[in-house]
């Protein structure tokens, strides 16, 4: 089986006499939830497939119905369950942009010189932030705009930062 992808986070039990259910989307292409779209759910320890059924905004919430789940009864064991896609329902992605997963372990330099292990990815109104632990164990956030990072290599799992980004604890 390939790997996994979270994508959502069921939040509640929505259109209760429908089986709709609230999601919170992690991801910017919230269409990639279509009807007939089989995504995961870790249940019992297992991810079971479920075939989205409709997918619907309504006030400004994404709500999306499970086939063969049609009230709250049959779908409230899902709220708090996390959603998640194959490999094969990625997006494609516009160039200079990059998967969470695929950044995240990536090494980080700056000068040449190893700077810390990017361990998450802060998606903001702005611009996405990059946190960075360093050698010490301290997070850093860069701000994952091209003022601050030169060149993002996920093949080789290594990012590195401009000499406009600076660190208050950067020895000289």
């Amino acid at each position: 089986m390939s790997d996994f992808f979270l994508v959502a986070e069921i939040k509640e039990v929505s259109k209760k006499k429908e089986g709709f259910l609230s999601v919170l989307p992690f991801t910017d292409f919230p269409e990639r939830f279509y009807s007939g779209l089989k995504v995961f759910i870790d249940v019992f320890n297992d991810k079971n497939p479920f075939i989205v059924e409709k997918s619907i905004y309504e006030k400004g919430k994404l709500l999306l119905k499970f086939k063969n789940f049609n009230t709250a009864e049959d779908v409230s064991f899902l709220v708090g369950k996390k959603i998640f896609i194959t490999e094969d329902e990625l997006t494609n992605l516009p160039e200079n942009s990059f998967y969470i997963h695929d950044l995240v372990g990536c090494k980080v330099y700056k000068d040449g010189k190893f700077f810390g292990n990017l361990i998450d990815v802060l998606s903001l109104p702005a611009n996405d932030v990059y946190v960075v632990q360093n050698e010490k164990g301290e997070e850093i956030l860069v701000p994952a705009v091209t003022s601050f990072v030169k060149n993002v290599d996920v093949k080789n799992k290594k990012i590195d930062l401009t000499d406009n980004f600076e660190y208050e604890n950067d020895e000289d």
